[in-house]
């Protein structure tokens, strides 16, 4: 009877090393000054204040996956991007309370040793947390033979950010009648409702990843693994253009629409009303519903529909969170307001 060892079963801890050895020039190229050098270690260390001197510091922490969007990125043979995704949905839900990022940790999960796609997948990571203003300050790397078949993997992070006590955005206390609603721009489909997405275009329309979409100009599998936006700077220029105190809330748009994200940031007895005619969902979101016959109601159910983040600020500072939020690309815009709630009305409603 032969010998049975680890790579027999399915673990190479030869490939494992030399996959390891890829990594560490992909975070020290995101390192900040709050990071503490140290090699080998079983844990990162970050020092706040050499960012610099807090006075009531809260830390703000939140964890993501990319879902079903890991599938599209493996039909397509393409994983440099998917990482910016990992980044971006853990990132944004952060800045919601106005956090500025600090560091970021992953963790992938590989059926074999694939040195190769490992560096792909941490090398969006990388680039995700340099969009971002964080630091990848480590990470896991799991290899699991029969938990997951051949070729598929999955991904998840997490980011830690602070923000001082006062100065959290925090909409139960700050949103009050009269603010107004400002909507920044999504890339696409971001990294939700993608197994609504994959049944339309893979299974009903029976289109491939190489297929090119006349309307939009793309590949099938381009359109579908543009990366998510990180809101880092957007949120970071909306602040110093309203000032200190005057973003009243901020509602990242994901899974369950607009109208369910944004109702989580609100206060009871207002009422969020916003003008559906204020902007057009970029022509991705059209393609898909017309092409598995989606109801309208359904895509704003699952979609952000062209909206990446819901900004509540006061009137008199509207023009200037507008443009501070704007891209040449992504132009901001002003999508509705906040009124009293009255009798059994709807804390959000999408009108026009």
């Amino acid at each position: 009877m032969s010998e049975l060892t680890y790579r027999s079963a399915g673990v190479d801890l030869e490939l494992y090393e030399q996959a390891m050895q890829k990594l560490p020039k992909l975070m020290r190229r995101t390192f900040t000054p709050g990071v503490m050098d140290l090699p080998g270690g079983f844990a990162g260390l970050f020092r706040l204040n050499d960012r610099r001197a807090f006075r009531d510091p809260v830390l703000v922490s939140g964890t993501d996956g990319v879902g079903t969007k890991i599938k599209v990125a493996i039909h397509a043979g393409t994983f440099g991007t998917i990482g910016i995704d990992l980044v971006a949905m853990c990132v944004n839900d952060c800045l919601c309370l106005g956090a500025e990022p600090l560091f970021f940790l992953d963790y992938i999960a590989l059926g074999k040793d694939d040195p190769l796609l490992l560096e792909q997948l941490v090398s969006g990571v990388s680039d995700g947390c340099l969009q971002a203003g964080a630091a990848l300050l480590g990470g896991e790397t799991a290899i699991m033979p029969d938990l997951y078949a051949a070729g598929d993997f999955d991904m998840a992070g997490f980011c830690v950010g602070v923000a001082e006590k006062d100065e959290l955005v925090d909409g139960r206390f700050r949103v009050r009648p009269g603010d107004v609603l400002v909507g920044v721009p999504s890339s696409g489909f971001h990294s939700n409702g993608y197994s609504l997405v994959r049944k339309v275009v893979f299974e009903h329309a029976g289109l491939k990843v190489s297929d090119t979409i006349a309307e939009l100009h793309s590949t099938v599998g381009d359109a579908l693994l543009k990366p998510t936006r990180i809101y880092a700077n957007t949120v970071s220029a909306a602040r110093n253009a309203a000032g200190a105190g005057s973003i009243h809330a901020i509602a990242h748009i994901t899974g369950g629409g607009i109208a369910d994200n944004f109702e989580r940031v609100l206060p009871k007895h207002v009422h969020a009303i916003i003008d559906r005619s204020s902007w057009k969902p970029s022509p991705v979101f059209q393609w898909l519903q017309s092409l598995g016959n989606v109801a309208e109601k359904e895509m704003f159910s699952v979609f952000n529909m062209g909206i990446g983040l819901v900004l509540a600020v006061p009137p008199e500072v509207a023009a200037a969170v507008v443009s501070a939020c704007s891209t040449p690309e992504y132009p901001a815009f002003v999508m509705g307001e906040i009124r009293e709630q009255v009798d059994e009305e709807p804390t959000v409603t999408l009108v026009g």
